[in-house]
């Protein structure tokens, strides 16, 4: 027998359990559809929507899609629930979460206070009945800040990672690119590399550069080699000057597990990182990316929506107190979103889930060559993403990342963004790049190379 139903005209609609509820009720996009998850009519996606509407929220708490017996993170979500945190919202049906969420009781700081209290089903549900303006407003609400070197996330303020990826790891070709990336502000949340050779030798070599680059000019800013995180273990244990650790993370434990990971050795690497005390504001070391569909490529999903088990992926990292996550939105490519209208929702959809449960989400807004999308796609994300409060985006030169073969954002977006809608990096890093003459007192850019950096490039043999 259906568990839910919901009447739309003189047609019942019935939904087998909470998941086929969920997976019907997820705006259209085609992973969704490659699984034969998704609504079979506009119609049923509506009768579904209407459903869990309806849904109290504190049926979340008793009813879990993914077996709390065979999934370390669905143990993780119970668990770690804060139920002191969901006393405000017990009361609610996911609709009334919605009603709530957009009112004027909903400030940043009460939303601060719930966000424990939210788990990532509570947050996918209430995001498959909203709106784009929706996730939008309330997503600007939610402020998490974090820090390391820098201060990441406050008001006002919009953040990059500069990815100065090269596809042989040629020093100078990644000194170049961090220095092209500097002059247009980029760089605040992370420089941060994906290394083209999966080596721990190579690891602590660009780490070492990195670490050189960033003494050298006093930059306030962190560095990361995003490799798996058994390798950067093993960099601390050699001894290379790790700054932030980074993994790729999804929302079920046989999701993780074809990652190489589990929950107790992200703990061993925090502890690891955390160890070495190379933060000077703060000490969030964890360095998270995540993005639809990565639990379902590797049939990791059980039977779950794709928008769902990312927002559980978001239960993974909130367990970790990171300093940075990123859905890499359009990465996977159009097997899972399909066109930049999926794209965009996705983008969207992540950040709000995220921002809700308190997490510093930022977002690469991207996509692979042959999705049916193009930059203006990402333009229009990007715009939106920073008009939502995104804590980061990223910088790559020319906005087309040659080693990893997909299309992001440039340095000259984030400087865009930031100029239409007043938005300036984080405090420590502005400070520095006014002192260096990059930026001037009002945030715009000088108009000659900085005398520091005239040799920069002597810094490699």
């Amino acid at each position: 027998m259906a568990r839910y139903s919901h009447v739309v005209g003189s047609r019942t609609h019935q939904f087998a359990d909470l998941r086929a509820l969920l997976a019907c009720a997820t705006p259209a996009r085609s992973g969704d559809a490659l699984a034969g998850l998704a609504a079979a009519s506009a119609e049923q996606r509506v009768a579904a929507q209407m459903a869990l509407a309806d849904l109290p929220l504190a049926t979340f708490l008793g009813d879990v899609v993914v077996p709390y017996e065979s999934d370390e993170v669905t143990r993780l979500i119970i668990d770690s629930h804060d139920r002191a945190a969901f006393a405000p919202l017990s009361h609610l049906t996911v609709g009334d979460f919605r009603n709530w969420l957009l009112g004027e009781a909903a400030g940043t700081a009460m939303l601060a206070a719930v966000a424990a209290g939210i788990t990532p089903e509570m947050a996918a549900a209430v995001s498959k009945i909203m709106r784009l303006q929706d996730l939008i407003l309330v997503a600007a609400k939610c402020r998490p800040v974090t820090a390391f070197r820098n201060t990441i996330g406050l008001p006002g303020r919009f953040s990059t990672r500069l990815q100065p990826n090269h596809p042989t790891d040629d020093m100078r070709g990644i000194a170049a690119s961090v220095l092209d990336g500097l002059l247009y502000g980029s760089g605040d949340a992370v420089i941060g590399i994906n290394p083209a050779t999966d080596s721990v030798a190579q690891q602590v070599r660009l780490l070492t550069m990195l670490d050189q680059v960033i003494a050298r000019y006093a930059i306030p800013t962190q560095s990361c080699v995003l490799t798996h995180v058994t390798n950067t273990l093993a960099a601390i244990e050699a001894g290379a000057p790790v700054d932030l650790v980074f993994q790729s993370i999804a929302g079920t434990e046989a999701a993780n597990r074809s990652f190489g990971i589990d929950l107790a050795l992200l703990a061993e690497a925090r502890a690891a990182a955390l160890s070495l005390g190379r933060g000077t504001v703060g000490r969030n070391v964890m360095y998270f990316e995540t993005g639809q569909g990565s639990a379902l490529s590797a049939s990791a999903h059980h039977g779950v929506d794709q928008q769902t088990c990312e927002a559980r992926a978001y239960a993974v990292a909130r367990a970790f107190e990171p300093l940075l996550v990123n859905s890499v939105v359009g990465f996977i490519g159009p097997e899972y979103l399909y066109d930049g209208k999926q794209i965009i929702r996705a983008g969207l959809e992540d950040h709000f889930c995220a921002k809700l449960m308190g997490l510093p989400m930022g977002c690469d807004c991207c996509y692979t060559n042959h999705a049916e999308a193009d930059q203006d796609d990402m333009d229009n994300l990007l715009t939106l993403l920073a008009a939502a409060g995104c804590t980061f985006v990223m910088g790559v030169a020319g906005a087309d990342d040659i080693m990893l073969n997909y299309q992001s954002t440039s340095f000259h977006d984030a400087l865009y963004a930031r100029r239409l809608l007043g938005l300036r990096p984080a405090p420590e890093f502005e400070a520095w790049l006014q002192a260096m003459g990059i930026f001037d007192d009002t945030g715009r850019l000088g108009l000659a190379l900085p005398a520091p950096f005239q040799r920069a490039l002597d810094l490699l043999p």
